[in-house]
């Protein structure tokens, strides 16, 4: 394990992180700090209060980009239905086909 120095939201922090991990645990706590930053006047006095909204926003941000990147749910067709009405298609254009070149209509 390995202690990581943070600086979030203008305090100081020190957590521990698994060793290779400390590049990942800043980069992620500079996000949080981003978020902080872009609050700007609607900071609370109330140090975890704005963590707090600050880690609301990460996880919208992250729960939006779990939905864009789940495939769209495959469209409930009547395939049954659909076979019939493609079949019946099928048989109206040879119809019109057989009509057009003076053969008898088949059925």
């Amino acid at each position: 394990m390995s202690d990581v120095k943070l600086a979030v939201g203008g305090r100081n922090y020190t957590v521990s992180c698994a060793d290779g991990q400390e590049d990942h645990v800043q980069r992620l706590a500079g996000i949080i700090d981003s978020k902080l930053g872009s609050m700007g006047a609607n900071l609370s006095s109330y140090e975890a209060k704005n963590l707090l909204f600050a880690a609301l926003l990460v996880a919208d941000e992250l729960d939006e980009a779990k939905r864009a990147a789940e495939p769209p749910p495959e469209p409930d067709f009547d395939t049954e239905r659909l076979a019939g009405q493609l079949e019946r298609m099928a048989a109206a254009l040879e119809n019109a086909a057989s009509t057009l070149e003076g053969e008898a209509p088949a059925s």
